[in-house]
């Protein structure tokens, strides 16, 4: 029998107990702020100092009620592998929510009043205490499965391409808490032969190697051509405490936004939508503005010191503007710091670049490492032709060459491209399969929002200080 339900039980209790006392934690601090602190000279307080045992009590009541807003959003769910700016943004909203929650229940409950000062500074701080609290758990928790504690075990079905990235990434990212047991086929070993997993045999021998090991996982990865013995499996498993997953494959990638629309009591199925509605491409070109303003004000110093360094560095221009397709095809100029010799393509034409590239001047590549050749794109933003947040935009010839392999691959272009994208921050940078960087923009255009966007930025943060794929 499988142990799984013993497995993700203490990092979801931590979670809990983390959430209730960071929540108790900020009750204490804001009344302490509103009441005994400094902050007293500016918001004077003329009505006497509350009984403390008044708003301890209130937080008895408050903390059950939030962590079961918590709950409804899968807060606890086990194994979520988010990162802090997943938490982040889902802790702003829920406490927010949860505030109106608690003022909605102070105005109704006329036994005490309670200080709206108070309400005011809980709601930052529990954001904050909240934030602080869930960071350190999930550095606990990835400490505790990489250290091999509480692992699910798990089974790959298949031997494809997708199948090999499954594995791939499982194996490079432990703290995930998995452990791959073996492999089963359909037919040969295929892609998993050179990965060093134990073979385990084939699909149909997949139901009783689950009952008599407990397997926690089987990961499915079939094409559409296969879905018959995905059925036969998912039959065969029928009363045996595993969970199956299945990666889906292009096709059901490109009925990824399928739904069904009635029209005056006809009903419609709509396999392809708009992207944005009208307000939300005001919001984000108003993010867009509003944001690469700032940011080239506060880069202005900067930007000039990267001029300077490659003038001196090599003849040639500071800027390199070169061609590209954005939204709906149409092409622009897209700028960057000249990272190249004048001369990089003379002699092959159009290509990627590549780790070591000898084309590279020698600040061009410190440059690249650190993504600050893309800055002058600030530019491009602002006039419109590029977003902060989008797939990242290349040249016709490229494109022309994609659009004709890479199914859906021109849906790229339905809305602006972008500095940096979902398929960047997810690890899909230089010479990345395009067609899973395809499936990593294609996601992003069908489920756009402005907090999709920050939290790209919040990991692209990330991935420029601490990455290493940027070349």
């Amino acid at each position: 029998m499988s142990k799984s339900p013993r497995k993700d039980f203490l990092i979801p209790l931590l979670t809990v107990l983390a959430d209730a006392l960071a929540i108790e934690g900020a009750f204490l601090f804001s009344y302490w702020l509103r009441f005994y602190s400094p902050f007293t000279n500016l918001i004077p307080v003329t009505l006497g100092v509350p009984s403390l045992e008044a708003y301890i009590l209130g937080s008895l009541i408050v903390i059950p009620t939030w962590i079961l807003l918590f709950h409804s959003r899968r807060m606890y769910s086990s194994r979520r592998n988010v990162f802090f700016s997943d938490e982040f943004f889902a802790i702003v909203r829920l406490v927010f929510f949860g505030m109106l929650i608690v003022m909605s229940a102070a105005f109704f409950y006329r036994a005490f009043s309670y200080s709206r000062a108070v309400f005011v500074l809980l709601g930052v701080s529990s954001v904050i205490s909240i934030s602080i609290a869930r960071a350190l758990v999930l550095r606990f928790e990835r400490w505790w499965y990489a250290s091999g504690k509480d692992l699910k075990e798990v089974v790959i079905v298949g031997t494809n391409v997708t199948a090999r990235r499954v594995h791939d990434s499982l194996i490079q990212n432990p703290a995930l808490g998995y452990r791959i047991v073996g492999f089963f086929s359909l037919n040969g070993l295929g892609e998993m032969e050179t990965t060093g997993l134990s073979y385990l045999g084939r699909i149909s021998d997949v139901p009783e190697y689950v009952r008599k090991h407990g397997t926690d996982i089987v990961l499915v990865s079939l094409t559409y051509r296969d879905h018959p013995q995905l059925y036969e499996l998912v039959r065969d498993c029928e009363g045996l405490n595993t969970e199956i997953m299945m990666v889906p494959d292009l096709l059901e990638l490109m009925t990824s936004r399928v739904r069904i629309q009635e029209l005056y009591g006809i009903p419609f199925i709509r396999i392809k939508g708009v992207p944005m509605t009208t307000w939300n491409l005001i919001v984000k070109r108003s993010f867009d503005v509003v944001v690469s303003g700032i940011c080239l004000i506060l880069a202005s110093p900067v930007l000039a010191f990267i001029a300077l360094l490659i003038k001196l560095d090599s003849r040639g221009t500071v800027f390199y503007s070169q061609e590209r397709v954005g939204l709906d095809g149409r092409p622009f100029r897209l700028l960057k710091f000249r990272t190249m010799r004048v001369d990089a393509e003379s002699g092959t034409g159009p290509v990627w670049a590549k780790k070591d590239d000898p084309r590279k001047t020698r600040i061009g590549g410190f440059l690249r490492r650190f993504s600050l050749d893309e800055l002058p794109q600030l530019l491009n933003v602002l006039r419109g032709e590029m977003s902060i947040v989008g797939p990242r935009p290349e040249r016709q010839h490229f494109v022309d060459q994609f659009k004709k392999e890479i199914p859906k691959y021109l849906d790229r272009h339905r809305v602006k491209t972008g500095m940096t994208g979902w398929a960047q921050v997810n690890g899909l940078r230089g010479n990345a399969p395009i067609e899973e960087r395809t499936k990593f923009d294609v996601y992003y255009v069908e489920n756009w929002s402005l907090v999709f966007d920050l939290k790209i930025i919040l990991k692209t943060v990330r991935a420029v200080i601490f990455g290493t794929d940027a070349y």
